[in-house]
């Protein structure tokens, strides 16, 4: 299908977004005006960097905030996936990471790293509100940009596009009517010009998560609430599921926990490269991996 695209940069990645070449400019221009709308209004609920965002405020001050309709899924999933890794998978991670240097101006220079309050100390969330009972910086990177993407999706589908895709940094969701799979390249965890292998998709997501992304000193960005250190025993992970929120925060579960555990709630495909370049997939992960050559 002949397709035309949106490209731009929104919460630190690069978006580019497919649709079919026949729309109209009337409709690509309104379809983007809200694709832009939802990007912007996440972003100003949900970022640790914007100082005017609801997650900054929440970070200052104690109280009860009014969240948007979309933070219900988010936090339901969040929570379910607190209790399953043990609570290590947590939004409550956002401070631990301004102090290993992971802040808003990208110092990437560590301090002294202190243990994240545990969930019920410091919020309670009942639809729409979020109480702080402690202020507490929330960091949303585990799922937030695949749950994003399918608000996106949520926008597309809404103007009845047959085809479209949706990549967002890499993470990707794809649908096609006409029974047409997309190919997609897995980037090699030592060398981001090559891949070993190429999954195939259709009507989902794809997303992964890499300890070589975002690397400073002794840290990347998935840091375990528990050691204060990041995880090393896996290099890279990839989740294909229904949904870009699902897959995305897979994708940094399985640096915390076998994915045997979370395959009992919850139904997904994934491939894992472990730190000694050695291969865990699930039967039913479309897509054959080449063993990574560290040397390159």
């Amino acid at each position: 299908m002949l397709t035309t695209s949106f490209n731009f940069e929104a919460i630190g990645t690069h978006w580019q977004i497919d649709i079919p070449q026949s729309t109209d400019s009337a409709k690509r221009s309104l379809v983007l005006e809200e694709i832009i709308a939802v990007i912007d209004d996440f972003d100003a609920t949900y970022s640790r960097f914007r100082s005017d965002s609801i997650v900054t405020q929440m970070s200052h001050k104690k109280g009860s905030y009014l969240l948007p309709d979309n933070a219900k899924t988010l936090f339901k999933l969040y929570k379910e996936l607190y209790e399953l890794t043990d609570h290590a998978f947590t939004p409550l991670i956002g401070q631990v990471l301004v102090e290993a240097g992971y802040d808003a101006t990208y110092s990437l220079i560590p301090k002294k790293l202190h243990s994240p309050y545990y969930w019920e100390e410091a919020m309670d969330y009942e639809y729409p509100n979020l109480l702080m009972k402690n202020p507490s910086l929330l960091d949303f990177g585990a799922a937030g940009k695949g749950y994003l993407i399918d608000l996106v999706v949520e926008v597309l589908k809404k103007h009845k596009f047959e085809y479209f895709c949706v990549d967002a940094g890499g993470d990707i969701f794809y649908q096609n009517t006409q029974n047409e799979k997309l190919p997609v390249g897995l980037e090699h965890p030592d060398n981001p010009s090559q891949v070993i292998g190429v999954a195939t998709i259709y009507n989902q997501s794809i997303c992964a998560s890499a300890g070589n992304r975002r690397r400073w000193r002794e840290f990347h960005h998935i840091i375990n609430p528990h050691t204060l250190s990041s995880p090393r025993s896996i290099k890279a992970t990839w989740v294909i599921a229904k949904t870009g929120l699902l897959a995305d925060a897979i994708a940094t579960c399985l640096f915390f926990v076998p994915a045997k555990k979370l395959l009992k709630k919850y139904h997904f495909s994934y491939a894992i490269v472990n730190e000694d370049n050695s291969q865990e997939f699930s039967k039913d992960f479309p897509a054959e991996l080449f063993t990574p050559d560290s040397s390159n």
